[in-house]
């Protein structure tokens, strides 16, 4: 399975916000969509930063709370790995794993096409797993 694949089932949906908006209305976007992170994309709409759950807690934690007047691109992660459509699910959830990050923005010819989560990805491992083992239980009974 491919990342293609998790995207026809999840959907292609990405929440962005612009490079220049507040870090409150990054949270407040995150917090009506039910995301743990927002894209920053370019004119062009291919992303050039990510904010996520954890930029706010590190934020907090340094003492940064004047998230009203804070721009996204002051603290949003600039070097953004990018997953493709083509990327296998083991492969991406090696690079998510190895890079310590949660949320894959998935590109292709420079367009953002939609965002795995690590959980979206664990979800697909766990439905294969019990395909699996419902096989492998049919093959042992016959």
């Amino acid at each position: 399975m491919n990342l293609k694949d998790v995207l026809a089932a999840k959907g292609h949906r990405v929440v962005t916000v612009s490079a220049k908006s507040s870090v409150a209305d990054a949270i407040r976007a995150m917090h009506a969509a039910k995301v743990g992170a927002v894209m920053v994309p370019d004119a062009e709409g291919c992303p050039v930063g990510i904010f996520t759950e954890r930029d706010v807690v590190r934020l907090y934690a340094d003492g940064d709370r004047d998230f009203d007047t804070l721009a996204v691109e002051a603290r949003m992660t600039c070097s953004v790995v990018l997953g493709r459509l083509s990327m296998s699910v083991d492969e991406a959830l090696g690079v998510m794993t190895e890079r310590r990050f949660r949320h894959l923005p998935v590109v292709e010819e420079g367009k953002l096409l939609g965002v795995v989560s690590i959980g979206d990805l664990v979800k697909v491992k766990l439905n294969e797993t019990a395909q699996e083992a419902q096989a492998l239980r049919a093959y042992i009974a016959s």
